[in-house]
Parts: C-alpha cells; structure tokens; sequence
C-alpha cells in the first residue's frame, strides 16, 4: 500500500470517526418528549450527505454500536442495549436504515443536490416507518396495544416540520464542507 493511499484510509478513519461524534453532540441537544427532539436526524443527513453513502453508513453503525456499548452518545446522555430495545429504539435503528438508503440512492441518481435532498426525504420516511412499527411492536409487548394514529401523533407528526428544516440546513451544509473536506 503506498503512502497516498494509507494516508486516504487515514482520513476515511477520522471523517467517519469525526461524524460519529457530531452525531452523539445532535443527539444530546434534545428537548425531552415521547420521542426526544434531537438534531440525531441532522447528522446523519450530514454525514451522508459529505462523506457519501458508504463512510457515511459507516459513520452511523458507529454512532449507534458505541451507544449499544454503553456509551451514553443517545439522547438524553444515554446509552446501552436497553435504550435500544426500548419504545423509541427503532428510530435510533431506523438512522441506519435511512443512511443505507440514502447510500442506494446516491449509487442510482448521484450525487446531485436534487438527488441528495429526495434521498433525505425518502431516508428520513424510512426511518419513520421503521422507528413507528419498532414502537408500536415494543409499546404493545411492554404496555398494551397502541393505535396506528396516536404512534404517529407521539412520534412522528410532531417531528416533520423541524426534520424538514433540518434537511434544509444539511443541504445547505453539504456542499459547504464538501468543498473544504476532499473525499474520493
């Protein structure tokens, strides 16, 4: 391996390392709910967004194995296997799968901003279906049966509205830090 591509590795290791990190400060900014509003889903728009779907991916399994460790990176300065097979786990699981996503809609349409935006939009729809199935399946086990609308009433109509403005400001951010962060 040469030196330009061990120093290339080098930096893929900090930026993803480094958006693990912005993604454990979003989350601790939080305003306490049924949901906690975080800016969790800013970060991972961020991530993606800069890094490109793979280091990006990588940058949130990261993020959510150091919670799952013990690490209190989640909302709330928590962090454990039980915050995440708790109510409210499945949005912390569903950031991966918005990032994945996202990840396969840079590989079809680029990396246009047009393109960049709809995949947050359609990643951050994905991790709203998984996160409000995970919590009417985890509410049910641990409380009794909870009705589509009232899940979606706690833990997702509250959210669209500063989840946009967040896309918003990721878009705005991306191209700004791509253009001071090279990556191949």
């Amino acid at each position: 391996m040469s030196a330009t591509e061990t120093r290339s590795k080098t930096l893929d290791m900090v930026y993803i390392a480094m958006f693990a990190v912005l993604m454990a400060i979003c989350s601790w900014i939080s305003i306490p709910s049924t949901v906690p509003f975080t800016l969790q889903t800013f970060g991972v728009f961020l991530a993606v967004g800069v890094l490109g779907g793979k280091r990006g991916s990588l940058s949130v399994l990261i993020y959510i194995l150091l919670g799952a460790i013990g690490i209190p990176v989640f909302a709330g300065f928590q962090g454990g296997i039980g915050i995440i097979l708790g109510n409210t786990g499945g949005y912390i699981i569903g950031f991966l799968f918005s990032a994945l996503f996202m990840w396969g809609m840079e590989k079809v349409l680029g990396k246009k901003t047009w393109a960049l935006a709809l995949s947050m939009i359609l990643g951050l729809l994905v991790c709203y279906a998984f996160g409000t199935v995970w919590f009417m399946i985890f509410y049910a086990k641990n409380v009794g049966e909870i009705a589509l609308w009232t899940v979606l009433g706690w833990c997702v109509f509250p959210f669209i509205i500063p989840d946009i403005i967040k896309i918003a400001l990721a878009l705005f951010l991306c191209k700004r830090l791509a253009s001071v962060i090279k990556i191949n």
